[in-house]
């Protein structure tokens, strides 16, 4: 710790400069205080505050729960603000002049004018693109489409500009996996299974925005070599007692449905909230795969299987905010989710000397139970510590996960001719996983001049995993404990960061350089052949950014950041999982983290039309492969380190007002991947393909308050790691209506219009030869409903974020 306070004082002496340890120059006090329109203070109004001379911005603040703000500043001269909230009219205050740097301005106070108090004369219509560029990142707008309507999380995902989700619900962003997924700026702690899972039992109508972050700074954890995925749920942001209600019912082959309940009180000092939704879905999925196992002769296996899914999740949240005083606040939230399913599989493998001949098959049926229960808790506490908008803010977090997956597994073994070579196989697999997660951050900002911010904070967290797999076969009429399978896998891991951040405004240019220290200890131990692998290791994650205003109209951006991706806790667990005896997945205990440098460059022309520019290199990159297991003449999925992946991209959006009632975004993301293992299972592995992606997102404003959009998506093929994937593309439909003086809508959707979505990829490592095709139900209707009741005065609520995000991304739902 006192290396990078030694750091944080050398990086602040280089943009403060003798300043930053000499005398502090005296500043003036300008304070405010802004009413809504039944004169009762208005809290989080944003107000922005103007140099007179040249309606040049100075400085932004918020207002605190008493209506209060307050700026503090050191340069004579004649001072206006501005002050906007959604639903006001913009106040614009008088000019007053500060003559004395010790002098105190107090402007009074303002009164707000509600824009619904004019409804009569003008129809007020604000409606935000589907697609937003924003400085740092990429916000897609979730709420308000019609297209998104009754999908879950994970197909909401696919329709985000530059990220991919495939048929396995593996996410990808500009090309690269990786992607750390964030609930409300936290870290989910979990597998990348599992966070598949939460996604998929998570609604769209729980979603209010999508942000897509390439290059995080250094205040963010420095897991996600390909950038940072935030989900942000709705927050109800009325005064008083309201909230809103929403059904949704969903055909494709299946039916599926959800239905949700989100409530919120708020008084001046305290402020309660909670939601509920309950989904119920059925899907099926189809997969075939094709593959020559090498040997003298080769044998040929052509596999079917069909497997149906049936779940039902129940995801809810509740939280208290306390306002102690106008800088003070505390607040408590506990959520979580219990969630249960089943997959029936059927599974047929036709064996033989050629593709045309066949010798045996396999029959093997499976049946799969799941329940997955999560319960977080979160205290935490804010503190405004000056009125030029100074803030420390703490929070401590406590998430216990247990899952239990069961498996039945029934294998016949046939000659051509259809008698049994065997008698029937039975084996049974009983799986429980518990998770503790236990973590706390503290984080602090302090403007130490107009143009300077400092950013600080520290976080540690204790993830402890134990899964234990107890496998069992028929033998002689009993079940009987199988010696080979059954294991029990306990992880440790305890990781330590600080970071800094400063931040130096000049005219025209922005410059802002971090750095994140993190130490991480682990341990896993699995404890049947008592194999232990520890580690404990320092890391350093500098990250640098550069905006620069070239003109009114065109503006660049530079940024560079190193990252680290840690194993998730399922690719560590050694377990073997079959499909069948041919088909199998296990673990990897002995995984090294993988470590990402990342450069971009972007261009923005209008504030509007972007061009980036990217270059990374990962070392030790963790993958998913397809492998061959020759001496069972079997195909295996498991995680490994290869040595590199190199990656360029090149990103454009588009977004073009083709007439006053039709609206479209167009991304164009092109890269370019290579993947290098010297050894990979024996073999040499080198590959490398352009790529590209290609998506539209049009919108049309109807009369009488029907909107409609069509989106449309196409992925050219791909080279990743060991796998060959195919082009992949789909187009959907929404329509949506408002109802009840815009207190209700109607949304219709279907998805996949032309039934066109699936996976088909063959082998990239020499020597295998496979083909597989994947097909998941992808076309489904739906129709939803939602109603708003309550209480219509617009108070935002508090901004909330706990500190377990990074960890709960990395475990099951």
């Amino acid at each position: 710790m006192k290396t990078f306070y030694k750091i944080s004082l050398i990086i602040l002496a280089i943009f403060t400069g003798k300043d930053a340890f000499g005398q502090t120059q005296p500043k003036a006090n300008i304070t405010g205080t802004i009413l809504d329109e039944n004169k009762k203070p208005a809290d989080y109004v944003t107000v922005v505050l103007f140099k007179a001379s040249d309606s040049s911005v100075v400085k932004t603040a918020f207002t605190d729960p008493t209506g209060a703000f307050g700026f503090t500043i050191s340069a004579k001269g004649e001072y206006f603000y501005k002050a906007s909230n959604m639903g006001y009219k913009t106040f614009k205050s008088k000019i007053l002049s500060l003559t004395d740097a010790s002098q105190k301005l107090d402007f009074g106070s303002a009164q707000l004018i509600s824009i619904t108090q004019n409804l009569k004369e003008v129809t007020v219509a604000v409606t935000k693109p589907l697609i937003e560029r924003k400085m740092d990142k990429v916000v897609m707008n979730v709420s308000n489409s019609a297209i998104m309507t009754g999908s879950n999380a994970l197909e909401v995902l696919q329709k985000a500009p530059g990220v991919s989700v495939d048929q396995n619900d593996n996410i990808s962003m500009q090309g690269k996996q990786g992607v750390l997924i964030q609930l409300d700026g936290k870290q989910t702690y979990m597998s990348s299974a599992d966070v598949a899972n939460l996604l998929r039992n998570m609604q769209s109508s729980e979603i209010e925005t999508i942000e897509l972050i390439t290059n995080p700074s250094s205040k963010y954890d420095a897991s996600g070599n390909s950038g940072i995925i935030n989900i942000k749920t709705k927050k109800n942001k009325n005064g008083g007692t309201n909230g809103s209600a929403n059904a949704t019912l969903g055909y494709g082959k299946n039916f599926r449905g959800n239905a949700g309940l989100n409530l919120n009180h708020r008084t001046q000092k305290v402020n309660l909230f909670g939601n509920y939704n309950y989904g119920k879905t059925e899907r099926e999925n189809l997969i075939t795969i094709d593959r020559i196992s090498n040997g003298t002769p080769d044998t040929y296996f052509m596999q079917t299987g069909t497997s149906r899914r049936k779940q039902q999740n129940n995801n809810f949240k509740a939280g208290l905010d306390y306002f102690i005083d106008k800088k003070n606040t505390i607040g408590v939230l506990v959520n979580g989710y219990f969630n249960h399913g089943t997959e029936a599989s059927v599974n047929n493998t036709i064996i033989g000397p050629s593709f045309q001949k066949v010798d045996s098959s396999l029959v093997s049926n499976s049946l799969q139970t799941n329940k997955y229960n999560n319960i977080a808790y979160n205290l935490n506490y804010k503190s405004i510590l000056d009125t030029a908008g100074s803030e420390i803010s703490a929070d401590v977090d406590y998430s216990k996960y247990n899952g239990n997956d069961g498996s039945d597994y029934e294998n016949d073994y046939l000659f051509a001719n259809g008698n049994r070579i065997r008698p029937i196989s039975y084996i049974r697999n009983n799986t429980p996983s518990k998770i503790d997660i236990k973590a706390f951050k503290i984080d602090y900002n302090v403007s130490l001049s107009k143009s300077i911010k400092l950013e600080a904070g520290v976080k540690s967290s204790w993830v402890k995993t134990d899964n234990d797999l107890q496998a069992e076969e028929f033998v002689n009429n009993n079940w009987q404990n199988d010696v080979r399978r059954s294991n029990q896998f306990i992880y440790d891991e305890n990781v330590n960061a600080a970071y800094t951040n400063i931040n130096k405004q000049f005219k025209n240019t922005s410059i802002q350089v971090g750095l994140r220290v993190e130490q991480t200890n682990s341990k896993g131990n699995l404890i049947t052949t008592n194999t232990v692998v520890e580690r404990s290791y320092w890391d350093f994650f500098p990250t640098l950014f550069v905006q620069q205003t070239l003109s009114k109209n065109n503006q660049l951006g530079l940024s560079y950041s190193r990252r680290i991706d840690r194993p998730s806790y399922d690719a560590l667990n050694p377990f073997i999982y079959y499909l069948d005896q041919y088909t199998y997945n296990k673990g990897n205990p002995f995984l090294n983290p993988q470590y990402t440098n990342n450069l971009e460059l972007s261009y923005t022309f209008k504030q509007k039309y972007m061009l980036s520019v990217g270059y990374s290199r990962t070392n030790d990159v963790i993958i998913e492969v397809l492998l061959p297991d020759e001496a069972q003449k079997a195909l295996y999925q498991t995680n490994a380190n290869l040595a590199k992946n190199i990656s360029y991209n090149a990103n454009l959006n588009i977004p073009v007002q083709v007439a006053k009632w039709w609206s479209m975004n167009n991304n164009l993301n092109v890269f370019y991947l290579s993947f290098e293992a010297p050894n990979l299972a024996g073999t040499a592995l080198k590959t490398g393909k352009t790529s590209f992606q290609f998506k539209s997102q049009q919108s049309f404003t109807i009369a009488n308050g029907f909107t409609a959009e069509l989106n449309g998506s196409y992925e050219s093929p791909l080279d990743y790691g060991t796998l060959s994937l195919k082009a992949r593309y789909y187009i959907d439909a929404g329509l949506s209506k408002s109802l009840f003086n815009k207190k209700a809508s109607l949304k219709l959707a279907l998805s996949d219009i032309f039934n066109m979505s699936e996976n088909n990829l063959s082998s990239a490592y020499p020597g295998l030869n496979y083909y597989v095709h994947q097909k998941n139900e992808s076309r489904i209707g739906r129709i939803s409903f939602t109603y708003r009741f309550g209480k219509n005065e617009i108070k935002p609520a508090r901004r909330r974020s706990t500190g377990t995000e990074s960890e709960q991304g990395r475990m099951k739902n």
